[in-house]
């Protein structure tokens, strides 16, 4: 799960409304037998030698965006499901050979797949060239015009047309159709796979004799595999996805409720639309993991494996500032806790369940929410060598009313609030002295376990995160500069004096290029031959059967 190369798109039908939903997946972490009544397209089922090359084949080919062509498959699958995903909704149709894409999305479409040879500056130019508001001319030495002479024109791209590709056959739409009658209601079947279809039913397959906790799994979509490698040895799997009650989003007054089995990037859909708090909530989460892994990855899932294995989870800590709490069902009964108590539980057996997650509704009345976090990489695709949600309610005075300061990732068990520190900061107004004050508590609260790798950078790093908070909260402070804050934003929600966060901002270069006939045709922009087939995957599986 951690490359993309292997990334395919996974297409889902629901014959009771007639729609096709798709998503990318890693196609490494998906189990087989969750696969059922669903279409996979790979690389080569969206062009190959047979039926002609796709346009984002071509244009990865064209743009010299494929040296070794390990990552270039997965790379193709990753900007073919972005494609898919923005054309899906309704709004003005983009302009001749253009997508509804735009170019932060396109570059966010490869920010889980890892190039080691060509450089990510062709797959990006590849990538914007099907964004609508893309520079044409902005775009690197490619081999359909030649740079500073001739005019950019996508009518000399290979011409891109939404819904040229069929993610869902027809004949498989009426096959699901003919056996709607037909899905027996049964739990168990012969290869291994278990379904059931409620809370009870799962209780039931726990309390049958042949349930082992060390050769059954239970599993929504396996991503915790790539992270927990040696643990994956398992005979028989228990499907959770089935179930009604872990996959419910119910928005109310008070705030949302989600089920433990909806993936991160639906958690991210509902919490963008949404408060100040749940929009900060939903940023910070689209750093977590990779598109085509959150695409599939459960947020129960998550908060699970940081409860039970010590996974340093950012979810847990961004959920564990918002004041959330949890459903779980144990063998005997139904509890609702805390987010810090049931962390702080001993690690939960095979047989307890997460039901969902509630997160309060903050509003947005003098109440203030940041996120941060720091990593080898900042689009995500990395775990974070810290990670800290701040939330504050304040007076008109900017007095401190209330506060939670949460940490996680820097060599603890779990994510834990900085207790010291948020009795010291109640009931006073932030200056200088407080922040220092604030600054050297949180120093001997925050104390990476024996073992950790750069304890004094992650220490660091901790006291860097509440600085940045505290001081925008402040008077007559001056504002931080967002290099402070990896998440890119202003603690107090809009960006002021018209500033922008540094994710947001597309990825901007220039090439000098300097043409010579004396060792032509060395230097010339010619297309790599074969690189459309790298595209298509031919030569992955070729590989794959000589090692075979």
């Amino acid at each position: 799960g951690g490359c993309g190369a292997c990334v395919v798109l996974i297409s889902k039908y629901n014959p009771a409304t007639d729609e096709v939903t798709e998503h990318s997946a890693s196609s490494c972490l998906t189990l087989v037998g969750s696969l059922n009544h669903c279409s996979v397209t790979t690389s080569e089922g969206i062009g190959n030698t047979r039926h002609g090359y796709h346009p984002v084949q071509q244009r990865l080919a064209g743009f010299h965006a494929s040296q070794c062509g390990f990552c270039t498959p997965g790379m193709c699958m990753s900007i073919f499901s972005a494609l898919v995903k923005a054309d899906k909704p309704d709004g003005p149709a983009p302009p001749t050979g253009f997508s509804k894409l735009t170019c932060s999305e396109a570059e966010h479409a490869v920010s889980g797949n890892l190039c080691r040879c060509t450089g990510y500056r062709p797959i990006l130019d590849t990538c914007k060239s099907f964004a609508a508001d893309v520079d044409l001319e902005d775009l690197g030495l490619n081999s359909f015009w030649k740079k500073g002479t001739d005019r950019a024109d996508v009518g000399k791209l290979p011409e891109y047309s939404s819904g040229a590709v069929c993610t869902f056959p027809e004949f498989l739409k009426s096959e699901i159709k003919g056996q709607m009658n037909d899905i027996p209601a049964a739990i168990a079947g012969q290869d291994g796979w278990y379904h059931p279809k409620s809370i009870e039913e799962l209780h039931s397959l726990f309390d049958s004799n042949w349930f082992d906790e060390n050769s059954v799994k239970i599993v929504a979509s396996n991503t915790g595999a790539g992270v927990y490698k040696d643990q994956d040895l398992y005979d028989k799997y228990i499907d959770i996805q089935g179930i009604p009650e872990l996959s419910v989003i119910d928005r109310s007054s008070k705030g949302l409720e989600i089920g433990a089995a909806v993936s991160i990037s639906k958690v991210i859909e509902v919490f963008s639309d949404g408060t100040p708090v749940f929009t900060k909530i939903a940023g910070h989460l689209s750093k977590v993991a990779s598109p085509f892994v959150r695409n599939t990855a459960t947020v129960g899932g998550n908060v699970i494996m940081a409860q039970r294995l010590q996974f340093p989870s950012d979810i847990a800590t961004v959920l564990l500032a918002a004041g959330s709490t949890v459903t779980v069902q144990t063998a005997s009964k139904m509890l609702r806790l805390t987010m810090e108590e049931f962390l702080e539980q001993p690690p939960c057996d095979a047989k307890t369940i997460l039901l969902s997650i509630f997160v309060p509704d903050w509003g947005s009345d003098n109440v203030i929410f940041e996120t941060s976090r720091a990593s080898p990489r900042p689009f995500g695709n990395a775990v974070s060598f810290v990670n800290s949600a701040f939330l504050a309610r304040t007076s008109g005075q900017l007095v401190i009313e209330d506060i939670c300061l949460a940490f996680g990732a820097y060599g603890v068990d779990h994510a834990t609030r900085a207790r010291k520190v948020e009795e010291f900061l109640k009931g006073k107004s932030v200056s200088a002295a407080v922040i220092l004050e604030a600054v050297q508590l949180l120093k001997d609260v925050i104390s990476p376990s024996e073992g950790t790798t750069h304890p004094e950078y992650r220490v660091s790093l901790a006291v860097s995160f509440l600085f940045s908070f505290l001081s925008s909260l402040g008077n007559n402070l001056n504002e931080p500069a967002n290099a402070i804050a990896p998440n890119g934003s202003c603690a107090n929600g809009p960006e002021k004096h018209g500033t922008v966060g540094s994710d947001d901002l597309p990825v901007r270069s220039r090439q000098e290029l300097v043409f010579s006939d004396e060792y032509k045709p060395v230097g010339k922009p010619i297309t790599k031959a074969g690189a459309e087939l790298q595209a298509s995957g031919i030569f992955l599986q070729l590989l794959f059967q000589c090692f075979i």
